[in-house]
């Protein structure tokens, strides 16, 4: 059988920190970096005769998530112990949720890339959401034969975001998982740092013959932290269980781990199922109750969400489906374009949307900047675009004055224009003597383009370009060039 005659099966579960002052079960801060064991409390390491107290504000973020992806945000749910031992895991179980999650249902709307410069529509449906705490972490790197305990991350608020198995490629999962990245840093429930851990991905994968109804047996892998593994990991995982399956042999359920150094996935456990872990009902927490003037205060508090804006983009502005999804990818970025457009004027939104998702986003990328520590503002850009606007620089000069304004070279385009004498040649009689100097020295590409030869026409255009150090009108050039050569 061919890659194609195999079904990849794809379900994700995500592990959002929530970005609460303290955490989840006890008043212990969760600010990133402290000294290992500095911020566990008697709460966080089970010490006898402490109790658990829910923190309201993880209750908040997961029913703003609950919100904003559509789901239903349960009136009751139940905080459970799950029962495992692990020696970052000092109760010996993990408070979480089980039967009655907090968040059920609900859906993310996502573009996928095609590899063909194009984008299709993907639903992807969610489970549910729980609110639990987090375990601590196994320090290995520093210990030669042992193995060191922090337990700061211990009692972290985290909300487990568990989707429907229904993407169907690598390409489809990391979408997604972009997508909920966004989203919760859109709606500020998490910081979205995946080195620092605050969002770590699981993906359960599996294989079927084309067709076939029923799932084949998932491998889980576990705690990938960059979408570029992500997709690594799934591939790689992907081809293992097709190879194995081909060549006779049968998958077993298990938890594996990515390795990024070798780009291939290892087993590290056998897999357990939910009875594995002994779940019963925490005895020392009430059941969490929500009442529908709670929702209510939550929704009113939401931002506009990424999909409402999406579309009043392409309502407002005419903007194509593709390009209003990557201009509300982030919150900060969607600000940063709705203020270019607010001081260049909405009928040139278009072309605004192209400086900021071109020329902008390449500089941000190869310097490595947030959008937010952007050298280049939005109203310095709104200025540019004004200017390419109404004729006064070309799109050819319009670079020469953005690297400029990324340089710290002027305050706005208009300053540069003047001190740079980069306003554009719109004299008709200037530019008419320009091409016919250029018709004068390049005679060979005047009788290639009287003979046949387009690209002789672009030769002599980008000539006349040359000659007035760009600064010609291109429009004026084409014009008048065309009727020289008759």
């Amino acid at each position: 059988m061919s890659r194609t005659d195999w079904e990849v099966v794809i379900g994700l579960e995500i592990h959002t920190q929530l970005n609460t002052q303290s955490k989840i079960f006890s008043g212990a801060s969760i600010a990133f970096g402290a000294e290992p064991n500095v911020q566990a409390c008697g709460v966080d390491i089970a010490l006898p005769g402490v109790l658990p107290v829910l923190n309201k504000g993880a209750v908040e973020r997961a029913i703003r998530f609950g919100l904003a992806i559509g789901a239903t945000v349960a009136p009751k749910s139940v905080f459970a112990r799950k029962n495992y031992f692990y020696p970052d895991l000092p109760k010996g179980y993990q408070i979480s949720q089980f039967e009655l999650p907090v968040v059920v249902g609900g859906h993310i709307d996502l573009l996928v890339p095609d590899g063909k410069g194009g984008a299709y529509e993907k639903r992807v449906n969610l489970t549910r959401a729980h609110l639990e705490e987090d375990a601590g972490k196994s320090l290995h790197e520093d210990f030669h034969g042992m193995t060191g305990i922090d337990l700061n991350r211990a009692g972290t608020p985290l909300l487990e975001i568990v989707s429907e198995p229904d993407m169907r490629s690598s390409a489809e999962a990391v979408a997604y998982a972009r997508a909920l990245h966004a989203l919760v840093r859109w709606i500020d429930i998490c910081d979205g740092n995946m080195q620092e851990g605050s969002f770590r991905c699981d993906a359960n994968v599996s294989v079927r013959p084309r067709g076939q109804a029923e799932f084949g047996t998932r491998r889980e892998i576990k705690n990938l932290n960059s979408f570029r593994f992500l997709q690594q990991a799934i591939d790689y995982e992907v081809q293992w269980q097709i190879d194995l399956i081909e060549d006779g042999g049968k998958v077993q359920q298990a938890t594996v781990l990515f390795d990024p150094d070798t780009g291939e996935t290892r087993a590290m456990r056998s897999k357990e199922d939910a009875h594995d872990y002994r779940y019963f009902p925490d005895p020392d927490l009430l059941p969490l109750v929500i009442g529908n003037d709670w929702i209510e205060r939550v929704k009113g508090e939401l931002p506009e969400l990424p999909a409402a804006l999406s579309a009043r983009f392409q309502g407002d502005y005419g903007l194509s489906a593709y390009d209003a999804t990557t201009l509300t990818a982030s919150r900060e970025v969607a600000e940063y374009y709705q203020a270019v457009v607010a001081a260049a004027g909405a009928a040139n939104a278009k072309a605004c949307a192209n400086w900021v998702m071109g020329e902008l986003a390449a500089r941000l990328n190869k310097a490595e900047l947030d959008i937010g520590a952007s050298p280049v503002s939005a109203a310095q850009l709104a200025g540019l675009v004004a200017r390419i606007a109404d004729n006064t620089i070309s799109n050819a000069i319009a670079k020469k004055v953005f690297d400029a304004l990324w340089n710290g070279e002027g305050e706005s385009a208009d300053a540069i224009i003047e001190a740079q004498g980069l306003k554009q040649v719109t004299d008709s009689g200037a530019i008419e003597a320009i091409i016919d100097e250029v018709l004068a020295a390049n005679q060979k590409s005047v009788d290639e383009f009287r003979a046949g030869k387009e690209k002789a026409f672009n030769a002599l255009v980008g000539q006349c370009m040359k000659a007035s150090k760009g600064k010609a009108n291109p429009a004026q050039v084409n014009e008048i060039l065309k009727k020289k050569l008759g």
